[in-house]
């Protein structure tokens, strides 16, 4: 029992002395990232309901909903539409041959028209993180004109391109 109590003893001191003869280094390292700017736009579409020509124009808004990363300045442009001989100062939904006339806005007031950045006014804005989205209103206006009261029956339709520059 005794040799196995010195041998004990005697590990616990070469051990012990091990650790305070131990030394150690040590340095730092750096880390970095670099975040870019980057933006999503969505767009909820805008509906005008049922036109009764000669009953009055109709008034519409939605919504484009632009992400960018925080602090990252952008515009939103809307094209004239895909509808032949639609433009930025007046855009058309069509129905066969017919075409009914409308336009999009930057204001309820029906003031400025929404346009591309080259016709008619964009709308500014600056990202407050891509998990936050911007919303941007854009107000339609279908007028009751005469041109509109000429037209047929039916379902009219026109596609917008929205294009966030950042």
């Amino acid at each position: 029992m005794r040799k196995i109590l010195t041998a004990t003893m005697a590990a616990t001191a070469l051990a012990a002395a091990g650790s305070a003869s131990a030394a150690t280094a040590t340095t730092t390292f750096g880390v970095t990232a670099t975040v870019l700017k980057t933006c999503s736009v969505a767009a909820n579409p805008l509906g005008f309901g049922s036109y009764t020509p000669g009953a009055g124009a109709l008034s519409a808004n939605t919504t484009v909903n632009v992400k960018c990363t925080k602090g990252t300045t952008f515009t939103v442009a809307l094209n004239g539409g895909t509808t032949t001989g639609g433009t930025i100062a007046q855009r058309l939904m069509t129905n066969g041959t017919d075409t009914l006339q409308y336009n999009l806005y930057t204001t309820a007031a029906f003031a400025t028209v929404f346009g591309d950045g080259t016709t008619g006014a964009t709308m500014p804005g600056t990202g407050t993180g891509i998990a936050n989205a911007v919303a941007v209103t854009v107000f339609g206006n279908l007028p009751d004109n005469a041109a509109n009261q000429n037209v047929s029956t039916g379902a009219y339709s026109d596609t917008i391109n929205v294009t966030v520059t950042y």
